[in-house]
């Protein structure tokens, strides 16, 4: 196979700490694979700076006026979310006619020597090359748990995800035709991968420490991507309404043919009111939890009706 034109997609958000030195190693990189024949020389980086109120869209300016060839990028109206901006970084590149696409975090927490084993990947035949991380060392004790139990809560739902999947990936040209075909607003990126049905290959990686700044994928960000994953992928959630439901039906009956029982039979009134109460607390709280669930999918659905565009580009550089 002839050298490919690649594109490295860089999403970013107030990450002024890190585009230069980002940038530097990212070239080094794509320089060593054009000695290699691997990439072809006019290969880039792709810079998506989502809606940054620091000095990080400037920083990106002053490196593409002395490197335009092989700098580029656009900048949010405002903050659209890590997804759409890599989906726009794939989409807005896919238009220099470059072959395949890697995006990988702008911190390079996820090891960017890798990238040369994820192109011999897709030079084996593979169209979709995702990243797995090894481990989760630098990681807290509550993210490890939670994100483990994010993984094989989505294999229960029917999403078959890889544990420790991450947004590090090679995308070839045709994924992300077949990706242009999908119209949902929100897309779960791990997840439709999955669904378009090409050959998918994998390459594991050690997560290095961040070395600039502090991460800007907060708690309640993570938490927003893990339930759009699992609302997009899946309607087991709103069938465990339906089945608790059943069961809430049951328990009552059951508490009520008691009730009924005591009164005729044995002309008492039954004792222990505490576990009434407490029954009765627990069915309100299945009831809200239901309700929950019901209501997230009524705002995906919601979202979806309304057909906003998943970003507005202020700015770009060709």
């Amino acid at each position: 196979m002839d050298a490919l034109k690649l594109v490295i997609i860089l999403p970013e958000y107030n990450e002024e700490e890190c585009i230069e030195d980002t940038t530097g190693r990212l070239l080094s990189v794509i320089e060593n694979l054009q000695q290699e024949k691997l990439i072809t020389n006019d290969s880039f980086i792709f810079w998506i700076s989502d809606g940054s109120t620091d000095n990080s869209w400037k920083l990106i300016e002053k490196i593409h006026s002395e490197k335009p060839d092989k700098v580029k990028g656009i900048k949010f109206s405002k903050n659209f979310g890590n997804q759409k901006a890599i989906l726009a970084g794939l989409f807005e590149s896919y238009k220099y006619g470059a072959d395949c696409f890697i995006s990988i975090d702008s911190d390079l927490q996820q090891d960017e020597l890798k990238i040369k084993e994820f192109i011999q990947k897709y030079k084996s035949g593979a169209k979709i090359v995702a990243g797995i991380r090894n481990n989760r060392e630098t990681d807290g004790i509550i993210k490890k748990i939670t994100a483990l139990a994010f993984y094989k809560l989505m294999n229960i739902l029917g999403v078959n995800l890889k544990v420790n999947h991450s947004d590090y990936r090679l995308v070839s040209r045709d994924a992300v035709e077949a990706l242009q075909k999908f119209g949902e607003t929100n897309l779960f990126l791990r997840g439709i991968f999955n669904e378009l049905g090409f050959k998918q290959d994998y390459v594991y990686f050690d997560v290095k420490p961040r070395k600039y700044g502090k991460t800007k994928f907060t708690s309640d960000k993570m938490f927003s991507l893990a339930l759009n994953g699992i609302t997009s992928f899946s309607i087991v959630p709103l069938r465990f309404v339906s089945y608790v439901g059943i069961l809430m039906s049951i328990i009552s009956f059951i508490i009520g043919f008691s009730a009924w029982w005591e009164k005729v039979f044995n002309n008492s009134t039954i004792p222990g009111w505490a576990t009434i109460i407490v029954t009765i607390g627990f069915v309100g709280g299945i009831q809200i939890l239901c309700i929950g669930i019901i209501g997230e999918y009524l705002g995906q659905l919601f979202q979806e009706v309304k057909s906003r565009p998943r970003y507005i580009i202020e700015k770009e550089l060709k």
